[in-house]
């Protein structure tokens, strides 16, 4: 018999009968602790289930490349970008981001998109998400965010108070809430939506000379949505058709492309730049740093095994290849920690050894040792210390990214709401959306927001207004609130307006 057909038990020993335990009898019997087989199946079923992500629990994902077709190599010495026609193996995930497992794809929410570039020179992570921009600027208010948008602690429901009682209190998120409860809150499926980097990083050259950029992943597809009544529709009828369509396109062969684009700035422009560069509630306007052409973005392979590669892909935005670096964005900075923690309590500390998440075309050098499910020969008798005198790998100074001057005074600088926080959630309502897009945005908000306390929705309906005069008074309108307030208490500062809303 094929020994790779062969019945075996985890560590290769023939298994003879998979039928039927060892009994003390035929028809009625004690079961035997001796029965290894039996036990090695059940106590290994008691264990299948990792922990799930704490957000982007819901996911697919696939092998594919990315291939440069423009050089960009003057401002980044990132060696897979070096030149025209460079491919570079790649895998990516796509994933909603408040849901739990076994939530509907077509839930009104973010989505994550993340690719994990295998290198020469190590893997490099882009995590991002299909919105250029993001509810929070600051890394201390995500765990509070996450909670608002899970269930309640006491009934263990989803709660319009909760979620709707954070958002009017964190003023910056009115930009992120316009586009997620637009139709773009709901992208059709996976293959069908834009990625964006939302935070800026730095790119820099061999000469140390170094820029500021934003990614974006624009869909070959055709980028489309659903409205509300047709995301539902899914929801009922087929909870995971963008993970269908996903695969199955792929399985056909109609492999999914992206054609990527950065914008650059530089470090002049981003101190003289109209807002902080550096705020990922804000886009950069494309007037100002037009979309240059990077690359393409292919995905050709379906994983073998769904839990291999797609539940123990590990993307973190501190995994970062020469030539490129993160910036002072506040909340990327408490990513660049928080990423990389989660993988090491979800998967273990030697997380980087499952094969989805090994560099490929590197080898990977550190003084790290031991933990659970080592499995590289823990670098066998090599010193575990540096420095030593014993022939161990040593750092490389050519490799160092460029210093940054930085005039510091270290406090918790409480960043104040500004009329600039404003500005271009009021645009995309009054000059990118259509009738039928806004109309489409009142309605979606309207009919969540009813569901939250009064003082709420007045708080709420008040930044609205404070937006665009129209967007705050259709919203007041749909849920019968008093115009003449709102109108009030958008002209409040928001900690008057807090107290006004109690």
């Amino acid at each position: 018999m094929d020994k790779k057909k062969r019945f075996t038990t985890g560590y290769g020993i023939p298994v003879h009968d998979d039928q039927a335990s060892v009994t003390t009898g035929k028809k009625e019997g004690y079961t035997m602790m001796s029965d290894v087989h039996l036990v090695e199946k059940l106590a290994h079923f008691n264990r299948e289930r990792i922990p799930e992500r704490v957000v982007h629990a819901k996911g697919a994902g696939a092998g594919g490349y990315f291939e440069v077709t423009n050089d960009l190599s003057k401002y980044t010495r990132a060696d897979f970008l070096s030149e025209v026609g460079k491919r570079t193996e790649l895998f990516a995930r796509f994933s909603t981001v408040g849901g739990e497992k076994g939530s509907a794809d077509s839930a009104r929410d973010p989505r994550g998109f993340a690719v994990k570039f295998y290198t020469e020179e190590g893997n490099y992570d882009l995590v991002g998400n299909n919105t250029p921009i993001f509810f929070i600027r600051d890394a201390i208010k995500f765990p509070d965010f996450i909670h608002t948008q899970k269930r309640n602690p006491q009934t263990n429901l989803p709660d319009p108070d909760m979620f709707w009682d954070f958002l009017s209190l964190t003023p910056e998120s009115i930009h992120q809430v316009t586009i997620l409860f637009s139709d773009r809150g709901t992208p059709e499926n996976f293959r069908h939506m834009n990625g964006y980097s939302s935070h800026t990083y730095m790119w820099y050259s061999k000469e140390n000379e170094y820029v500021w950029v934003k990614y974006h992943f624009k869909t070959d597809q055709g980028n489309k949505t659903l409205t509300a009544e047709q995301a539902d529709e899914l929801a009922s009828k087929d909870p995971d058709h963008a993970t269908r369509d996903l695969f199955e396109s792929i399985k056909e062969e109609k492999f999914p492309s992206w054609s990527v684009y950065v914008q650059i700035m530089t470090p002049e422009e981003a101190k003289e730049y109209k807002f902080d560069p550096f705020d990922v509630t804000k886009v950069w306007y494309q007037s100002d740093f037009p979309l240059i052409p990077l690359g393409k973005m292919v995905l050709n392979r379906n994983p073998d095994n769904y839990f291999a590669e797609v539940e123990q892909s590990a993307f973190a935005p501190s995994s970062l290849v020469p030539g490129i670096s993160s910036s002072p964005d506040k909340l990327l900075q408490g990513r660049l920690f928080a990423y990389e923690d989660a993988h090491r309590y979800r998967l273990g500390a030697n997380h980087h050894q499952i094969e989805v998440n090994s560099p490929k075309h590197a080898t990977a050098n550190t003084y790290q040792r031991d933990g659970a499910m080592n499995v590289d020969g823990n670098s066998g008798n090599a010193p575990n210390y540096y420095p030593n005198s014993m022939g161990g790998v040593e750092p490389d100074p050519s490799f160092a990214p460029p210093a940054i001057e930085v005039q510091a005074i270290i406090d918790r600088h409480t960043r104040p709401t500004e009329d600039v926080d404003f500005i271009q959630a009021g645009q995309l309502y009054s000059r990118v959306m259509n009738d039928e897009q806004r109309n489409h945005l009142i309605s979606n908000i309207a009919g969540h927001l009813v569901n939250a306390k009064e003082n709420i929705q007045y708080r709420q309906t008040a930044l609205f207004y404070k937006s665009h005069i129209e967007y705050g008074s259709r919203v007041a309108s749909k849920l019968g609130l008093d115009i003449d307030k709102v109108k009030a208490l958008s002209k409040l500062s928001q900690e008057d307006r807090v107290k006004e809303t109690k």
